[in-house]
């Protein structure tokens, strides 16, 4: 039986897009080859004889003549730097529009949210950093027990709430009244994200397991709807089944980071009941990336590497491993947001010589790729 393995790891990009100053960037973003700069170089030698070092020059990094995986670069072709619009292009969605953003959220979306939670009343309602605007809130929350609104330069409606007053399930609740309150606005608004924290050692600390997604549904199928409707079976690991709202999975399994991620996808290779693994990789972008952490960044990267010989020992010769990213979030440059690049492409299958694929005009490619390897007898 033919399968496909798909890690993304969340937000290891791999260079300036040539629009990135659209997006608020400057051409000197580059994720991977600055975070390996500034820590020192990379020891990633699993990826090195994929060929990742042949992609461009990556401190620690070699090149090598006998790459066991094609290699090369994907351009995003969607209006966007977030991880829905990079997992949707992934899967063969281009979005024509991005979503929108916000410095604020609308009276109207509020006052609705407000009345229909029964909640009496918010705080917030602006841009912030996750960790310091529950820091800045906090006292007010608890005198209160007004959930904590904001965004950021992401398209994303975000609640978050101390779980020891505000009950965790009381604040998956708001979060889909929220939901629903912004479509039927027409908000365009990616992801309500549930952001639970509590106090520990008196300080307000996020519950990073505990988060959940609340993403629009993809507007058409994407791949992952095509091999369910041709009898396949999709596995989604960590936040991919909140990316997609569940189109298109057949199966789910959150984690609540990359190494619960790592074990779950091992297992999952090794128990072969699945045609695509579908697995997102979150440290990179969460705990590293956004909050400008270059030396966790690296020892993420590591730690995945150090599991790719675990994964090629679990496959059969008619598996394929494809590893990518969704957008950058380059631990070296100013702020916390995503930054707009390119994004790595790797394929892997045993018994195989790797080339070049040079640089793609879409994320679209991986769908591609994909479809052709598990569709080219069935696919209508």
């Amino acid at each position: 039986m033919k399968r496909a393995i798909v890690i993304v790891i969340d937000s290891m990009g791999i260079g300036a897009l040539p629009d990135a100053k659209e997006f608020g960037d400057e051409l000197s973003v580059n994720t991977l080859v600055n975070l390996a700069n500034k820590e020192n170089g990379l020891n990633i030698p699993n990826l090195e004889k994929m060929g990742i070092g042949n992609i461009t020059n990556i401190k620690g990094v070699n090149k090598t003549q006998t790459p066991t995986a094609d290699y090369g670069i994907l351009n995003m072709k969607s209006k966007g730097k977030d991880t829905t619009t990079g997992h949707w292009e992934l899967m063969g969605l281009v979005l024509d529009s991005p979503f929108k953003t916000y410095e604020k959220f609308d009276t109207k979306i509020i006052s609705e949210f407000i009345l229909l939670s029964g909640c009496k009343g918010i705080l917030g309602n602006y841009p912030a950093s996750g960790t310091k605007i529950i820091e800045e809130l906090n006292d007010e929350h608890q005198k209160t027990k007004f959930p904590i609104i904001y965004t950021s330069a992401d398209s994303v409606f975000q609640i978050a709430a101390d779980i020891d007053i505000i009950p965790l399930e009381k604040l998956y609740e708001w979060c889909k009244i929220a939901r629903e309150i912004l479509d039927k606005n027409n908000a365009a608004i990616s992801r309500v994200i549930a952001r639970p924290y509590k106090i520990i050692n008196s300080k307000p600390t996020r519950i990073g397991g505990l988060r959940h997604d609340y993403s629009v549904k993809p507007p058409k199928d994407t791949l992952l709807n095509i091999l369910v409707k041709n009898n396949k079976k999709v596995l989604g690991i960590g936040k991919i089944y909140d990316i997609f709202s569940g189109s298109g999975i057949t199966d789910k399994i959150p984690t609540k980071g990359n190494a619960e991620g790592l074990k779950v996808t091992l297992n999952s290779i090794t128990d072969r009941n699945f045609d695509l693994i579908f697995t997102n990789l979150v440290d990179t972008d969460m705990l590293y990336g956004h909050r400008r952490d270059s030396l966790g960044y690296k020892k993420a990267i590591e730690e995945i590497d150090s599991y790719i010989p675990k994964f090629i020992e679990a496959m059969s010769n008619d598996d394929i491993l494809i590893i990518t990213a969704d957008h950058g979030c380059d631990p070296t440059f100013r702020g916390s947001d995503h930054t707009r690049e390119r994004v790595p492409y790797l394929m892997y299958k045993k018994n195989y010589i790797g080339k070049n694929i040079g640089t793609k005009d879409s994320l679209s490619y991986v769908s591609d790729v994909i479809k052709e390897y598990l569709l080219s007898k069935t696919a209508n």
